[in-house]
């Protein structure tokens, strides 16, 4: 009877040894204790902050230089029920953009209420402040009053802003990047110390 029940639990024991051990192991892999290791108790995916990484396209610079006005003119019809670009024309929900181009950040339209996300932005509307305020408004200045999306496309917010240049001008625009220069087809690299190592032809080759 106690030898029975010492090998039980001796069982049991040894059991319980064994499963402490492995919950040791398996908290120092997977870092189940460390709070810094997971995000809000979800998993950390490598990568998802930098989506849409890599070849970024065209600079804004290059599409000011190749967009065209005309089109900006229908992409602001999404922008006519709230705003009038036309010099002299009345604030409405949003306020009048005439020359808005190159003017303080929620100084441009007197008399116009503008959020206090805006008016205490600081800055001016240059391009790239004018670009980044069309891709996202609220991620812009967070706690606007304007409820537009934003345009996803570099193209539509390049020729939003030609449009408005075109109606009241602004700063000269930003001179594109030259293109990198590539070394011409069949020069030969040349050995750092100037040297030039010449083929010796199979025939006078030196037998070995």
């Amino acid at each position: 009877m106690d030898d029975r029940f010492n090998t039980t639990a001796g069982w049991v024991l040894f059991a319980g040894v064994i499963a402490l051990g492995l919950s040791a192991i398996g908290s120092r892999l997977y870092h189940a204790d460390n709070p810094e290791s997971s995000e809000e108790g979800g998993y950390i995916i490598e990568g998802a902050a930098e989506s849409g990484g890599g070849d970024a396209g065209p600079s804004l610079a290059t599409l000011l230089a190749t967009g065209d006005a005309a089109a900006g003119e229908k992409n602001f019809a999404k922008c006519s029920a709230c705003h009038t670009v036309n010099q002299g024309g009345a604030n409405g929900i949003g306020p009048n953009l005439y020359a808005v181009i190159g003017t303080g950040i929620g100084k441009h339209a007197p008399g116009f209420a503008y959020s206090s996300a805006l008016s205490g932005h600081g800055g001016v509307w240059d391009y790239e402040a004018m670009d980044a305020w069309l891709k996202s408004p609220r991620a812009f200045a967070n706690g606007t009053k304007m409820s537009f999306a934003g345009l996803s496309k570099p193209e539509d917010r390049a020729n939003m802003i030609l449009f408005m240049h075109a109606n009241g001008g602004g700063p000269a625009f930003p001179v594109p990047e030259a293109p990198a220069a590539e070394a011409p087809e069949g020069d030969a690299a040349v050995p750092a110390d100037g040297a030039v190592e010449a083929e010796v032809p199979a025939e006078e080759a030196p037998a070995e």
